[in-house]
């Protein structure tokens, strides 16, 4: 599970902001929202809420950034990395980004940071807590040579020439994680902290993700139980009986598999099969509704965004419930209606026991529903006045000054107390000046 996520110089976000899942002293909610596991009280729940371009989607994408950059290493060490750091700075450019990130993984609580520029893994570290905390790894790189130097802590057993090798493989442009990928050797924390990022977190997700796919598949292979995804869509109040499937050969289209694999959104071996083929089976969905007692089967593609997408999140809804992930998305609500958003949360919170969700958000409704949300749970991104540069803060940082237990928190963030409000100016557009030109 994921404990805290921090990062530093990178897109928007200037200074350190740290997104936390440790829940705070509160009980409110606590069967619902808290897990406690290893002496942590851990939540499921994480939503972030702010302005357009007050950095949400940028936390879901330093983190997605940090899995490919532990999951891909890169083959040569001429490519460099696809980010910007703060570019509203003369210095930041210039300086390097920083990930932390604490997690717990097979009982294992584990602390890992790593620093880049452009070009290169600058320094990276990994500890283990069990109970006391203990280096596994310290990385750090000659960054006039290129070279990479790994020092073990007492919990690796390794020779001499095996550390060479790993040194070798593990390229300046690479993570340790990434060069224990490329290595033949064995290691309990390593391996934990890699099946995180590959099993436990998911890509994120956004409003242009095509959903569809990925729970149409996974029932095709029996990963999903399609009863499970209509008993989903039918608390939802979709009025669908049941699911077809339609068989459709199609030819594989340039580039796709690539993608698919270098985003690990398939299995290796499912990607390399459908590389030596020139044609891929598809499978087309049709949805089968009960109206006076006669059954109709409509076309995926005529159902409504509504529908379709959340075809999609039932997908999600079975595999958070079933199994272990943190699922992230961007944009949760869109496409459905207020009352589905919140049902889809709440068929989360009472029905999962070790997933997580961190989602971005526009819906205001979560500010003033202290019925439903925790307070520690709802992140509120802002925009500071002076350099532009995301703020991070969730509304359990406010003081009982801000926010009581009898505070309209919605009122609260109208009148501008809580930060990340948009500065709107007037709606009079002065174009007088134009049409004198």
């Amino acid at each position: 599970m994921l404990i805290n996520f921090s990062i530093q110089n990178f897109g928007s976000i200037k200074d350190k902001q740290t997104l936390s899942f440790e829940a705070d002293k509160s009980k409110h909610l606590e069967e619902y929202y808290v897990i406690e596991t290893n002496g942590l009280r851990l939540l499921k729940l994480g939503l972030i809420y702010g302005a357009n371009a007050s950095g949400k989607t940028t936390i879901l994408n330093a983190l997605d950034f940090l899995r490919m950059l532990v999951l891909n290493p890169k083959n040569q060490k001429t490519e460099s990395f696809d980010f910007e750091p703060f570019l509203f700075d003369e210095n930041t450019p210039k300086q390097n980004t920083i990930f932390e990130i604490e997690i717990l993984q097979n009982g294992v609580r584990y602390y890992y940071e790593v620093e880049i520029n452009k070009n290169a893994i600058v320094r990276e570290e990994l500890f283990a807590y069990n109970p006391k905390k203990s280096n596994v790894f310290i990385r750090e790189t000659d960054l006039e040579n290129q070279a990479t130097e790994i020092k073990f802590g007492n919990r690796i057993k390794i020779n001499e020439i095996t550390k060479n090798n790993f040194e070798q493989v593990t390229l300046w442009n690479n993570t340790t994680l990434g060069g224990f990928l490329k290595i033949n050797f064995v290691s309990k924390e390593l391996k934990d902290v890699v099946d995180w990022f590959y099993h436990f977190l998911s890509p994120v997700f956004d409003s242009k993700t095509s959903l569809d796919l990925f729970v149409t598949n996974n029932i095709n292979k029996s990963i999903t139980n399609k009863k499970i995804i209509l008993e989903i869509l039918r608390q939802a109040d979709f009025n669908i009986s049941d699911i077809l499937f339609k068989e459709k050969e199609s030819k594989v289209p340039k580039g796709f598999i690539e993608f698919l694999d270098n985003e690990n959104l398939i299995p290796k071996e499912v990607a390399e099969e459908l590389k030596n083929k020139e044609k891929k089976v598809s499978a087309i969905v049709e949805f089968v509704h009960k109206v006076q007692d006669k059954l109709y089967s409509l076309p995926f593609k005529v159902e409504s965004l509504g529908t379709q997408r959340y075809y999609g999140f039932a997908g999600f809804l079975s595999k958070l419930i079933t199994q272990s992930n943190l699922l992230s998305i961007d944009e949760l609500e869109s496409s459905l209606h207020p009352d589905l958003f919140q049902h889809f949360l709440l068929s989360f919170l009472v029905n999962s026991k070790k997933s997580q969700i961190i989602a971005t958000t526009h819906n205001r409704e979560i500010l003033n529903d202290k019925d439903i949300f925790r307070s520690d749970a709802i992140w509120i991104t802002d925009k500071d006045n002076e350099d532009c540069a995301t703020e991070l803060y969730s509304l359990a940082d406010f003081d009982t000054k801000v926010i009581r237990d009898t505070t309209n928190v919605l009122n609260a963030y109208k009148l501008g107390k809580l930060g990340g409000i948009p500065n709107l100016g007037d709606y009079y557009i002065n174009i007088e000046d134009d049409e004198k030109k």
